[in-house]
């Protein structure tokens, strides 16, 4: 996302003739996200994006590329992989796993509407669903043991009201959860910069790199505390509601997901403050760099430590 590995005009030409892709015609980094190096690519066959992986290694990206193309095969608007001359996802640039992906039709859509909601709501259940196909599996690596991890991390550099935040949530996330909860692969990041439109029409989802095997309620929940919120963190109702008929009208919520909703609420909400601390706090160098507020997500776990609506 942000560019940490600057790529010149000569290098990414000889990494594109291992593709069937046609001469390069241009490329500009992206400045979004936090986490990779991606640059817009055209060629004389159509419009990509390079990514280059600035922590995920090669063990564990065949997982992202290989749902990435299991999901698009399914219907799925999300980005192929590109393969190369030897059928392969994944190749080295820079001493660095890189992957090329189709470029999607679309803009983002930043202050979204009840429709655009629906939308991502019924996409998202559809993944759900198209996902319990998908062979690959990969834990969390952003769960509990994560989470404790960074807290401790980021602790002492917090303010006394936010420490004590902090540790209420901590204790509140060990919590144990039924074994009954629906899971399988969650997308973990669905926020509105990662959803392409044209008009009302939903035409792409993207960036899969934090996708992995939880608990589905826990990605619908992310999804909401994005989507759904107010400045204030409040829920906007409206878009609240349209967001969760559309994902019930695909994938009918089980008896135990309702007693948890605002366990997953919560969790989501903290997993995110924390990441962006740990962003502001800890900030990496890049050539173009983007580090996100952490006080969006404090507002909206302090939104969900109160009442939450139910979620049926």
């Amino acid at each position: 996302m942000s560019v940490y590995t600057y790529i010149k005009q000569s290098e990414l030409e000889v990494f594109l003739e291992n593709y069937s892709l046609g001469a390069l015609i241009n490329y500009e980094g992206i400045n979004a996200g936090i986490e990779n190096t991606n640059y817009f690519v055209s060629t004389e066959n159509g419009e990509f994006v390079l990514t280059i992986f600035e922590e995920i290694g090669f063990d564990i990206l065949p997982y992202y590329l290989n749902l990435m193309a299991h999901l698009s095969d399914h219907g799925m608007p999300t980005a192929h992989p590109i393969a190369d001359l030897d059928n392969n996802y994944l190749r080295t640039l820079k001493e660095k796993p890189a992957a090329i992906v189709r470029r999607l039709e679309g803009k983002n859509e930043l202050q979204p509407s009840q429709s655009h909601c629906a939308a991502v709501g019924h996409a998202l259940a559809q993944m759900h669903t198209v996902g319990q196909s998908f062979d690959g599996v990969l834990e969390n690596p952003r769960g509990i043991a994560w989470t404790e991890k960074t807290a401790e991390r980021v602790f002492s550099h917090l303010p006394k009201d936010d420490q004590l935040i902090l540790e209420q949530e901590i204790k509140f996330r060990k919590q144990t959860l039924s074994d009954d909860l629906p899971r399988g692969v969650i997308h973990a990041d669905l926020f509105r910069d990662n959803v392409m439109f044209k008009g009302q029409a939903l035409t792409g989802i993207i960036d899969f790199y934090y996708a992995c095997n939880d608990v589905l309620l826990y990605d619908l929940a992310v999804t909401i505390n994005d989507w759904c919120s107010l400045e204030s963190g409040e829920l906007n109702m409206e878009c609240y509601e349209a967001l969760i008929n559309a994902y019930q009208a695909e994938r009918e919520f089980h008896s135990t997901e309702a007693d948890v909703w605002q366990y997953m609420l919560r969790a989501a909400a903290l997993r995110f403050w924390l990441s962006r601390l740990q962003d502001k706090i800890f900030p990496k160098d890049g050539e173009i760099t983007h580090i996100k507020d952490p006080d969006v997500f404090k507002n909206i776990l302090l939104a969900r430590i109160g009442n939450v609506p139910n979620l049926v």
